[in-house]
């Protein structure tokens, strides 16, 4: 079979190469509708990370645009995200004073990181590495890392410095502090919330956090609030993005690399998961591979405008496709209309309550916490709920960064002892069907007299070949009047070279005991190598039995399949 060519990931965008005039009008709306939900997003995840809410609204900026040059999604929508800004905020915040001139270096060095390996995987075709996170541990580390995000908004919510070096210490250190809540700052954000609620449930493009942002604003000023003790955001600079290169030192670049990588995986796997899903949706495709290379090469970008790490967020996307964009140049829409933001109206944003801001990200990410997943997952397999219940506790409880190594590993720990004992089913002749069935499960199928019948369902390779041997040892144990054996290889797309030396070893110990063997369905791939194995003849025999009932007939044996 011969393999499709894939495009090279730094293709220009299908949207560059030909654009429909007819496209222009929705792309134009979408740009405009997400850009005013960007603003407001864009300076809250910049607080979340422990950036000035200019770097947000420059993280809004050109990293956009360069993943619309690249990207194969015509409607993600590219920028600051929650779960991206607070793993930001967890690995800068140790080597620097938030807001400092060197944490700001860190970060830009941070995304320029998270762009150099995405961006790299790209090149390199490695959009395949989507598949070693599961759904369960990328469920389990979102439902977590958004209780973490809520909880880290806690203290701009009630007004009150809280401990947020644990989840938990900020709980407790809410609870004590309950008296020193700032009831103006609590007020303006529980309203915040109720108006976002409000307008989520009269349509998802409603302009929620531009209203909220414009009221919090205007009562602030009005009343002279920040005079009272309610904190604002302050004076906002403004100016377009200029570039510049950060010069980290290594022991830094050291420390951050851990971060990037888990930013590289954790948001390409947010913005694969998006992209494919708004694709289904239109029935097209997204080419992983690309969606690499156009993350990178917006990190990349937002690393040398002084910005921080973005991807592709769910709430954004989906109003982009739903505000009807059709290419990327929605995106490019967005970015501009940001751009005339940056250059003049920041000043508009320093009475800006930052209870307003955490207003915004609380209600974004309380659709992140999925407690109905867990059950669904309980339900369909035990073992996907066990995953998700092991980051999303490793998560809450360890850390960020290791709930999601803890969850990665348990996922593939799982896989492995799954694959080290696989399925074997002792066969009988099910008549009804016609088929040959597991007798645990066909209790009433037909056994074959003086013949055990085993079936082994997976790869026969280092792992499981000693498990292999074990069972057939034990079923001769079982029984030991056993004379004859097929033992049915056709669920075995591969074997390597253990799995070759121990089939021989299997057969030369079956031999000496006196018990005829006989494996079959061989597929063409394990062929393949045990051609290369240069057995002898009578050895090659024993393996080349296309069926059951063919090494039966072939033994003279009386069998139901007839």
């Amino acid at each position: 079979m011969t393999r499709t060519r894939r495009p090279f990931p730094l293709n220009p965008a299908p949207w560059l190469r030909r654009y429909d005039r007819r496209d222009l009008a929705p792309d134009l709306m979408a740009g405009l509708t997400v850009a005013v939900m960007l603003v407001p997003q864009g300076m809250a995840y910049a607080l979340l990370a422990g950036m000035p809410p200019v770097a947000g609204l420059l993280a809004s900026t050109l990293p956009i645009v360069a993943y619309a040059a690249v990207g194969s999604s015509r409607a993600l929508a590219v920028g600051p995200v929650a779960i991206v800004s607070l793993l930001t905020f967890e690995a800068v915040h140790r080597l620097a004073e938030p807001g400092s001139a060197e944490y700001l270096t860190l970060a830009a060095t941070l995304a320029l990181l998270v762009g150099v390996l995405q961006f790299g995987l790209g090149l390199l075709r490695s959009g395949v590495v989507v598949n070693f996170l599961s759904h369960a541990v990328v469920s389990g580390f979102t439902s977590a890392a958004a209780i973490v995000i809520g909880l880290s908004q806690l203290r701009h919510l009630v007004g009150v410095p809280l401990d947020g070096s644990h989840p938990l210490r900020t709980v407790v250190d809410a609870v004590t502090r309950v008296g020193e809540i700032h009831p103006t700052t609590l007020a303006i954000g529980l309203v915040g919330i109720a108006l976002l609620l409000a307008g989520r449930r009269l349509h998802r493009r409603f302009p929620g956090p531009l209203l909220v942002v414009v009221l919090g604003t205007a009562v602030v000023a009005a009343f002279g609030l920040d005079a009272a003790g309610v904190r604002t955001v302050g004076e906002v600079p403004a100016g377009l993005p200029t570039f510049s290169w950060p010069a980290p030192t290594l022991p830094d670049v050291l420390a951050l690399l851990p971060t990037a990588l888990t930013i590289a995986f954790v948001g390409f796997m947010e913005s694969i998961a998006v992209a494919r899903a708004l694709a289904a949706k239109e029935r097209e495709q997204v080419d992983p591979d690309r969606e690499l290379a156009g993350l990178g090469l917006a990190n990349l970008v937002a690393g040398v405008i002084a910005a921080f790490p973005v991807t592709g967020g769910f709430s954004r996307s989906a109003v982009n496709a739903q505000a009807g964009a059709r290419s990327g140049l929605a995106s490019v829409v967005t970015a501009l209309l940001v751009l005339v933001t940056l250059a003049f109206l920041t000043p508009a944003f320093r009475d800006l309550p930052q209870a307003v801001l955490a207003a915004i990200v609380l209600v974004a990410v309380s659709g992140l916490v999925d407690l109905a997943e867990p059950r669904h997952l309980w339900r369909l397999r035990p073992k996907d709920g066990a995953t998700w219940l092991v980051t999303f506790v490793a998560t809450l409880v360890i850390g960020i960064e290791p709930g999601i190594l803890i969850g990665v590993a348990t996922s593939l720990g799982l896989f492995v002892v799954r694959s080290a004992f696989p399925h074997v089913a002792r066969l009988g002749w099910q008549r009804d069907e016609g088929l040959w069935r597991n007798l645990r499960r066909y209790p009433d199928a037909a056994v074959v007299a003086g013949v055990e019948l085993l079936r082994f369902d997976a790869a026969l390779y280092f792992a499981n070949a000693a498990f292999l041997r074990t069972t057939v040892e034990e079923l001769l144990a079982a029984r030991p009047d056993t004379q004859r054996l097929v033992l049915d290889l056709g669920g075995a797309h591969d074997i390597d070279a253990v799995g070759v030396e121990t089939l021989l070893a299997l057969l030369v110990d079956l031999e000496q005991r006196g018990v005829a063997t006989a494996v079959v369905g061989l597929k063409g791939p394990v062929r393949d190598v045990l051609d290369r194995a240069h057995w002898n003849a009578e050895r090659r025999a024993q393996v080349a039995w296309p069926s059951i009932e063919h090494a039966l007939d072939a033994w003279g044996i009386a069998h139901p399949a007839r």
